[in-house]
């Protein structure tokens, strides 16, 4: 059995991508939905998969890192194109930076650039 607890944040920002993404090539923002959750094959002895709030919090930080900015100037992107994918992965890793204690499981991060699109990645904690 798997259980999966989750939280969504939004944050507004500009990017511009590198390369033939036509219209996208210029500088835009996008109102962006960022959906994590975590998931674990065992309940810690509290009967929780993980506290919600503190998985709250570690989303909240990393969308408010990245609120009305512009993406290019965000440490860690700097010099990257911030497709949703990279996007998506800079926020796994700064959320799993977060999660140290963290139980051993799957941190998925989905990021929505509109309500029609969205780019995701997930992984393993180490516990």
């Amino acid at each position: 059995m798997t259980y999966e607890v989750g939280v969504a944040a939004q944050f507004e920002a500009a990017h511009q991508l590198g390369g033939d993404f036509g219209p996208a090539a210029r500088l835009h923002g996008h109102t962006y939905r960022l959906e994590v959750s975590l998931r674990c094959a065992e309940l810690q002895p509290d009967g929780t998969a993980y506290d919600l709030a503190r998985l709250r919090q570690a989303v909240d930080a990393v969308a408010a890192s990245l609120d009305y900015r512009n993406l290019a100037d965000v440490p860690g992107l700097h010099g990257r194109n911030t497709t949703a994918e990279v996007v998506a992965r800079h926020c796994w890793e700064n959320i799993a930076a977060h999660l140290r204690e963290a139980p051993s499981g799957t941190l998925a991060v989905r990021l929505w650039e509109s309500p029609q699109a969205w780019a995701g990645c997930e992984g393993p904690l180490s516990g």
